[in-house]
């Protein structure tokens, strides 16, 4: 198994991050956009934030004095691949 992907299935593992991920989908946009649609603190937002970006499934850009999160499409899309290929795996036979 590819430690990345583990890596990106750990960091969607918490409903938060995969509530902030889900979000980021609909479009790039600041952390005080996203901290209007969720219940959680501002510090709490920028922990996940950290988590997301450092796993590589979002990045952020500079904008002005904005900070622009937006998803790395490419990291979920290998994601799909993954789970295409567990889904597509043919059963063996194990002997016991």
């Amino acid at each position: 198994m590819d430690k990345q992907i583990l890596e990106y299935f750990k960091v969607l593992a918490d409903p938060n991050r995969m509530e902030i991920v889900e979000l980021l989908l609909k479009g790039e946009t600041c952390g005080c956009t996203l901290i209007d649609k969720l219940s959680i603190t501002q510090p709490t937002l920028s922990y996940h934030l950290k988590t997301i970006t450092v796993a590589g499934l979002a990045s952020a850009r500079r904008d002005g004095n904005w900070i622009k999160h937006f998803i790395n499409r490419d990291k979920i899309n290998d994601m799909i691949q993954y789970l295409e290929q567990l889904r597509d795996m043919e059963e063996e036979q194990c002997s016991l």
